[in-house]
């Protein structure tokens, strides 16, 4: 397999087939492009979510706190506490420790959330560090969401742009050779897309609005969550390319490394399923809070259609393999 996610037919065949005990309270369980599962406790649901961090060696705490975050806000439940496994390179030094846990500390404490455990030791085989992150919110069962709940007919939203993490994660890691192609600022305004990547607040306004379904867009960026919430849904879709929100840095970095933008890691970017009545709300909504967004289509009835359209021609926008950030590293 190619490194990236487990491709969705293998999670079906063999990790969706081995899930333990049945849990009575579980209210969504592991399924395709579900981002976390709630459990019944009775007045409130609680949200779990679990994520790691491998593609990044710089800013791992606040990527591993804001992303898990983000997971558990599309369900429409406020992240409150957190627990870290925290693997480090043979010999590395108290600093590196140091680096990431107050990094964790920082991060958890603008989303006031408390780290309430983890592990932490130092392993054999790495050549990095790796943060693997537990994000568990709360929220109550009117207001839960679910990826599996998009409709036919709904828009479709996309906040602040396409591969917004990635954009960041490149320009920190091959950051001296980007210099020399595109200065210093370039660089600095694109490493500076790490503090975009949160969509709890962006989550929180829509759906305090109203919406069917949301999803954070992580590896195999925008076109791959495109695909997971059409999987939930067993819904189609059609997506403009004009209407999706791209950065000048992003461009420029993808092609100077030959990357699709839409299949780049996107954490940062939130992508929303509403009725039509309730998707220009959305919208302006956001805008007041300064957060920008866009309608780039709708899902349709046809599951075996997903296509993009490009220059006013229609496309297939295929599910990609692997995350594009993976040719780099």
């Amino acid at each position: 397999m190619l490194p990236g996610k487990v491709p969705p037919e293998k999670l079906k065949e063999i990790v969706f087939n081995h899930l333990g005990a049945e849990g009575e309270r579980v209210l969504i369980p592991p399924r395709v492009g579900i981002d976390a599962s709630a459990i019944d406790f009775g007045e409130r649901i609680l949200v779990a979510t679990s994520d790691p961090i491998t593609g990044a060696s710089k800013h791992i705490g606040f990527y591993a706190v804001n992303v898990n975050a983000n997971d558990v806000a599309v369900m429409g439940a406020k992240p409150k506490w957190f627990l870290a496994t925290i693997l480090l390179p043979e010999y590395a030094d108290e600093g590196l420790l140091r680096e990431i846990m107050e990094d964790l500390d920082r991060s958890a404490k603008k989303l006031g959330v408390a780290i309430i455990g983890g592990h932490t030791e130092i392993t054999v085989g790495l050549d990095r560090p790796i943060v693997l992150g537990t994000m568990l919110g709360e929220t109550t069962k009117d207001k839960l969401i679910s990826a599996a709940n998009a409709r036919a007919g709904d828009r479709i939203i996309l906040t602040k742009g396409l591969a917004i993490e990635g954009t960041s994660i490149i320009a920190g890691e091959r950051e001296e050779e980007l210099k020399k192609e595109f200065g210093v600022k370039f660089v600095e305004e694109a490493k500076g897309f790490l503090w975009k990547i949160s969509v709890v607040k962006d989550a929180m306004i829509a759906s305090s609005i109203g919406v069917h379904a949301m999803h954070d867009p992580t590896e195999g960026g925008v076109a791959n969550s495109l695909h997971e919430i059409a999987d939930a849904s067993n819904l189609g879709f059609r997506v403009y390319y004009d209407n999706m929100l791209i950065a000048d840095e992003t461009k420029k970095i993808c092609e100077y490394f030959d990357l699709n933008p839409l299949a780049l890691i996107s954490s940062g970017a939130l992508l929303i399923s509403a009725s039509p009545e309730k998707a220009g709300k959305i919208v302006n909504a956001l805008k007041k809070a300064g957060i920008e967004s866009s309608i780039i289509g709708e899902f349709i009835d046809n599951p075996e259609k997903r296509v993009i359209v490009k220059e006013g021609k229609e496309y297939p926008l295929e599910q990609p393999e692997t995350d594009e950030v993976w040719k780099l590293f």
